[in-house]
C-alpha cells in the first residue's frame, strides 16, 4: 500500500512510502488489571477531529472518539499482558510486550510505529519514541483512546465478579479508597503481587480473595465511595 505524500491529520508522513502507526498503552500505574496496548494506523482520507491524549478527555468523549477510530482508521489493533507477565517480567517489560503484540497484529504492516514514551518496544518495523506523543501525533492520540477505553471497559467487567473492590470506577488505579479495600478484604487474583501495596496486603491476609468471596462482600460502604484518579 502505497500513501503518496499522505497528510494524516495535519501532519505529513515521514516519506512517500511510510504508512505510521501510533501506540500507546493505558494501566502502567494501577494496582490491578493488564496493560493494554493499541496501534492504530490512522487514514489520511477520513481524518478524526477531537483526537488528544485520552487522559484529557472526559468518558463520553473518548467513547465516541473510540467508534469513530475503530470505523475510520486504516488498522487498528489492541492488545494486553496479563497480571501474570507483569508480575515475571515488571511492569516496563510487560508494557513493551503488549505494545509489540499490537503492532504485529496490525491487519496493515505499518513501515514506521510511533511511539508514546521516551523508549521503544522490540518491533519488526521502524520505531520512534516521542515523549508526550498522545498529546501531539494523531495516531498516537487514537491509540491512547483506543487503549484507555479498552482497559476500562475490562475493568468494569471485572467489577462485577469482584465487587468489594471498585474496579468500575477507579479501573485498578491505588485510590485511597482501593487501598482501604484491599486492606480489608485482601487482594483477589486479578492483582499485581510486584505492586507494593498489594505485597503489604498479601503478607497481611495471606491468600487472595476468592471470586466468590469477593461478590458475597459487595454490600459495603466503601463501593459508593470511590473517586477516580
Amino acid at each position: 500500500m502505497r500513501l503518496a505524500q499522505a497528510q494524516q491529520a495535519g501532519l505529513l508522513f515521514d516519506s512517500p512510502d511510510d504508512i505510521v502507526c501510533g501506540v500507546d498503552e493505558a494501566g502502567r500505574g494501577p494496582l490491578a488489571g493488564p496493560v493494554v496496548a493499541a496501534a492504530v494506523i490512522l487514514d489520511p482520507a477520513r481524518p478524526i477531529a477531537g483526537l488528544d491524549d485520552s487522559k484529557v478527555l472526559t468518558a463520553r468523549t473518548r467513547d465516541a472518539l473510540y467508534d469513530l477510530i475503530v470505523e475510520r482508521s486504516l488498522a487498528w489493533c489492541v492488545a494486553s499482558a496479563t497480571v501474570e507477565e507483569i508480575d515475571t517480567l515488571n511492569i516496563l517489560q510487560a508494557t513493551m510486550l503488549a505494545m509489540r503484540r499490537a503492532v504485529v497484529g496490525l491487519s496493515v504492516t505499518p513501515t514506521l510505529a510511533k511511539i508514546d514514551g521516551n523508549r521503544c518496544p522490540v518491533l519488526p518495523v521502524r520505531s520512534e519514541a516521542v515523549v508526550g506523543g498522545d498529546a501531539l501525533v494523531p495516531s498516537i492520540s487514537a491509540a491512547s483512546i483506543i487503549a484507555k477505553v479498552t482497559r476500562d471497559r475490562m475493568l468494569v467487567e471485572l467489577h462485577a465478579s469482584y465487587p468489594a473492590y471498585g474496579f468500575d470506577v477507579h479501573a485498578g488505579y491505588g485510590t485511597p479508597q482501593h487501598l482501604a479495600a484491599l486492606r480489608k478484604h485482601g487482594p483477589c487474583e486479578h492483582h499485581r503481587r510486584s505492586f507494593a501495596p498489594v505485597r503489604e496486603a498479601y503478607a497481611l491476609h495471606g491468600v487472595a480473595a476468592t471470586r466468590t468471596v469477593a461478590a458475597s462482600r459487595s454490600a459495603d460502604p466503601l463501593d459508593d465511595a470511590f473517586a477516580p484518579v
